[in-house]
């Protein structure tokens, strides 16, 4: 740019740079000089970068739910609940205090007959807890499905049609891991829902919930699909992948229907994501095709039968898809086998990752429970497995679930100076007494079992941030056991960057994968 500025302070030069601008200004006001010139002032604001794809834009048309509403708001109901009485006293005070009577007979406000207490006379110091919910009519003789929380500790259920006739309900049964409950009223030609197939649903599709929140019937919110297949953390919702929405949900919204454009009934409103107890964008629902198969079986035999193969499984992640040879994190991973269950009579042992289920692919460890607790007790499965990095097929015959036990192993021994390892272990194995014993029972009479493994006297670096813990035992590394500190050293020397450890902890078992450095 100096030699610019400088070399156009001579006269010819100046004359030169004079004649080359004029013609360059002449060039670029010319009409055929830029085809863009033309162009409308929309169109050159919607014109593409330099290398971008240009992607057609489509007709907008926003859905009008106004004819769905009409057409399917009289099904959804308004349930209101009372539990049992129990007594309470002033601002929580126990009818025992003495002081009790003085301020029950002073008035003080939130007292028994006092200003904002409770009325005197027989139910003095008495509540009666409620909740209010919602729900939706699938049968034309009064059958209900709703939340099971809505009426879990109900001793009296209303349910309230958009006409404004009321109806005391029956619980006719209600399943707690699903969150779903049948109720039936007595009432005949009810208006109905139709079911849809969530399967089909696509994370930005529209769909509408109706329902009561904070008591206001038939209240219509709308959303989009924000994801399907959610699994949420808690051993209640295993049975359940969620359809995750960020519809309005609010309390009251709970048990009401979420509706697809086609008017067809694809989930139940259950639950939100919240910090304040209100709606923050995100809520989730039930699946309708596992309401409806609760509701089946409630109906027909008042509890429902769920299937089970007898493992215990965990997510995929990156490091042990890696240490594994999968070719990318997906299926579920055993971590634990059941003696004498189907999985263990069929061959299935841990390290396993299970890929599909009767032909239904697992993506992801929260699948595969309810998969398998859809199918019948004493139906087979046929599983696809990954073994060895390669594909292996095994069937087993499901069988009911039942209630499991765990037992619980301990270690109160002082941490050794050892250096630790590359992975930031230190590890010892059980001495005689400690080995004598297992198979004793502690002092609330469990069985005490030690595994074994090596025991984890100190975890720092990678192995403590991936989670391993003092105290735990060490089963295998990579799929090979592990019984002394040299079994231990050596497959660990062996191992890559990618390193997968059976742990036992307590009763469970677990892989904790462990990025090496």
């Amino acid at each position: 740019m100096q030699w610019v500025i400088a070399m156009s302070r001579r006269p010819f030069v100046r004359r030169s740079l004079a004649a080359v601008l004029s013609v360059l200004v002449f060039s670029a006001c010319q009409p055929d000089a830029s085809s863009a010139a033309d162009a409308p002032l929309a169109t050159l604001a919607q014109a593409p970068a330099a290398g971008m794809a240009t992607v057609p834009a489509p007709d907008v048309v926003l859905p009008n739910f106004a004819a769905l509403v009409a057409q399917h708001g009289p099904a959804v109901v308004n349930i209101s609940t009372k539990g049992k009485r129990m007594r309470v006293g002033a601002q929580g005070m126990s009818p025992d205090d003495p002081f009790y009577e003085f301020f029950r007979r002073f008035g003080v406000p939130g007292a028994p007959g006092g200003r904002g207490g409770p009325p005197s006379g027989d139910d003095e110091g008495m509540r009666r807890p409620g909740g209010e919910g919602s729900g939706f009519i699938v049968s034309t003789d009064g059958y209900i499905l709703t939340n099971a929380h809505v009426v879990a500790e109900a001793e009296e259920v209303t349910v309230k049609l958009t006409d404004r006739r009321e109806f005391k309900a029956k619980v006719v049964g209600l399943d707690k891991p699903t969150d779903v409950a049948v109720l039936k009223i007595e009432a005949k030609g009810l208006p109905i829902v139709r079911i849809g197939d969530p399967a089909k649903l696509r994370p930005g599709e529209w769909v509408l919930a109706i329902g009561s929140p904070f008591g206001f019937d038939n209240t219509a919110t709308a959303g989009i699909v924000s994801a399907t297949a959610r699994g949420l953390p808690g051993g209640d919702s295993n049975y359940v992948n969620f359809i995750q929405t960020d519809v309005a949900v609010n309390p009251g919204n709970s048990g009401g229907p979420l509706f697809n454009l086609a008017g067809e009934v694809v989930g139940i409103n259950s639950q939100i994501y919240s910090r304040s107890g209100g709606y923050m964008g995100i809520s989730f629902a039930i699946p309708i095709d596992v309401a409806v198969s609760v509701r089946d079986q409630l109906i027909a035999k008042g509890r429902v039968s769920r299937g089970k193969i007898g493992v215990a499984i965990q997510q995929v992640d990156g490091t042990l898809a890696e240490s594994f040879g999968l070719d990318r994190p997906r299926g579920a991973l055993i971590g634990g086998v059941e003696e004498g269950g189907p999985a263990a009579k069929a061959g299935l042992r841990q390290g396993d990752i299970i890929l599909s289920a009767n032909g239904r692919a697992v993506e992801r460890s929260e699948e595969l429970p309810t998969i398998i607790g859809a199918i019948a007790p004493g139906s087979d499965v046929t599983l696809e497995i990954w073994r060895d990095r390669a594909v292996r097929k095994l069937t087993m015959r499901v069988v009911e679930l039942e209630p499991e036990t765990a037992t619980v192993a301990d270690n109160n021994k002082a941490e050794p100076e050892n250096a630790a390892d590359r992975l930031g272990l230190v590890v010892r194995e059980l001495t005689d007494e400690e080995r004598a014993r297992s198979g004793s029972r502690d002092p609330r009479g469990a069985r005490i079992t030690l595994p074994d493994g090596v025991l984890v006297e100190r975890a720092q670096g990678v192995a403590r941030d991936a989670g391993v813990q003092r105290g735990d035992f060490i089963l295998n590394v990579n799929g090979r056991p592990v019984k002394t500190v040299k079994e231990f050293r050596e497959a660990v020397a062996k191992a890559g960057k990618a390193v997968a450890l059976l742990v036992q902890r307590g009763g469970s078992q677990i892989f904790i994968p462990v990025r090496a450095e």
